[in-house]
């Protein structure tokens, strides 16, 4: 696959910038509700930058374009993180920014395809997203297309038996064109993910499932794409996955310390100062 085909190649942006900027920019519809799962966002920011400015194949003007890759957002409450990097690849205007959440807005609190360009599925009803993806990649197979399949998925869906089933299948199809993004933040919202149903060791159990499977820092963008390249690059006929230990309102230290993140509280006079303080790490 071509990587000039990819609206990345020509632009002098760089992904520590695209980043910040999906953070700057959900920080923001958050504060048109006063609420939403920012910190979720926050933390996955590197890992967008990396999806939509380095790995995938999209037509930013054409989001049905039948050769794009496919990026399925299982966890349908991230969606504020994807309407952010939605905007910055130009699939969706800025000027719908302060819409979220709203009546008759294109971007509702939980991700939904019949209203959202670029939202592949409805997500949101977790531990989903896994088997539509097996499926959509199984697809593109028999069309003999090129196209990838990218998969975000949080840890809490690992508890899920219908993702396992799901992975199960997408080994014994041998799909190679599916890459499997494991948002793993550690935090669900009755408390630690590890706490509620360890999934450790989960590097040995995607690989005894029949997946490659790489695990890195989810905040580290060097990591982040070298992890990328590898899943692309890979020359065996199996389904691919990598696990990004990401950290919950990452960019705003002031939130990360906060004992409850699922659902981060921000007080009214907090999303200024929260916007001030990710100002102060701009990217040179």
């Amino acid at each position: 696959m071509d990587r000039d085909r990819r609206p990345s190649a020509t632009s002098n942006v760089s992904l520590e910038q695209r980043a910040w900027n999906i953070r700057r920019k959900a920080l923001l519809m958050a504060e048109v509700q006063g609420q939403g799962y920012i910190g979720q966002a926050l933390g996955v920011a590197d890992v967008l930058a990396a999806s939509y400015f380095h790995a995938l194949n999209y037509r930013p003007h054409d989001p049905e374009w039948e050769g794009r890759d496919r990026f399925l957002l299982s966890i349908g409450h991230y969606a504020i993180a994807l309407y952010a990097v939605l905007m910055e690849a130009g699939i969706l205007p800025e000027e719908e920014l302060e819409t979220y959440g709203m009546d008759d807005s294109r971007m509702p609190m939980s991700g939904m395809a019949s209203y959202t360009p670029g939202m592949e599925i409805t997500g949101g009803s977790l531990g989903q997203g896994l088997g539509i993806a097996v499926g959509m990649a199984l697809g593109l197979k028999r069309k003999r297309s090129p196209a990838f399949v990218y998969n975000l998925m949080s840890d809490g869906e690992l508890g899920e038996g219908s993702t396992w089933e799901a992975a199960m299948s997408a080994a014994h199809h041998r799909l190679d064109n599916l890459i499997c993004l494991v948002d793993f933040n550690n935090q669900q919202a009755d408390g630690r993910s590890t706490e509620m149903l360890c999934s450790e060791p989960l590097e040995a159990k995607w690989e005894a499932f029949g997946w490659h499977c790489q695990r890195v820092d989810g905040n580290d963008l060097d990591a982040v794409v070298g992890a990328f390249d590898a899943a692309r690059a890979l020359a065996e006929a199996r389904p691919r996955v990598i696990i990004f230990d990401t950290r919950m309102c990452k960019g705003v230290p002031f939130l990360e310390t906060r004992e409850i993140t699922h659902f981060v509280r921000v007080e009214p006079d907090e999303w200024s100062k929260a916007l001030a303080v990710l100002d102060e790490g701009r990217p040179q």
